[in-house]
């Protein structure tokens, strides 16, 4: 995806808290964030990128994985390979193009949002905790494990 810009770059990494998690998974990143997030990481922190499609040859877990999803189709076995790529305890960021916005690709009634998110992560016991402005049109929504 390009033609968007990243809403205050210089402090997305730590909003995100993405600069100093140790092993980080990127699905479907747009090259202009895994620029930003590989500049600002700690030097030897593992940082892989993979494609939705490509996840299941992916094997190890990670404390964190960015899941860059604005369509509807597919996105559940998306989402379902990424939750087990999490190590325990990890966080899961699903970057989604907002619903009553315009320039997306996708279509409004085609987008995820949040309650979909919300909705194919509780089974796992993942709830939304955080969400971040990530572009005009996206924003990212953080779900972690419930607290015991």
């Amino acid at each position: 995806m390009s033609g968007f810009t990243l809403k205050n770059p210089a402090e997305l990494p730590a909003r995100l808290e993405l600069a100093r998690s140790g092993s980080l998974l990127l699905v479907d990143a747009p090259q202009v964030l895994v620029d930003l997030l590989l500049a600002w990481r700690e030097k030897g922190a593992e940082t892989v990128l993979a494609e939705a499609r490509a996840l299941s040859g992916v094997k190890q877990t990670f404390e964190a994985v960015l899941l860059w999803r604005e369509d509807r189709i597919g996105s559940r076995a998306a989402m379902e390979k990424a939750v087990r790529r999490l190590e325990p305890g990890g966080v899961l960021w699903v970057v989604t193009a907002m619903k009553k916005v315009r320039g997306p690709r996708t279509p409004a009634a085609h987008r995820l949002e949040l309650s979909d998110l919300a909705k194919g992560l509780e089974r796992h016991g993942l709830v939304n905790d955080r969400e971040v402005r990530m572009t005009s049109w996206h924003a990212a929504f953080r779900f972690a494990s419930r607290e015991p």
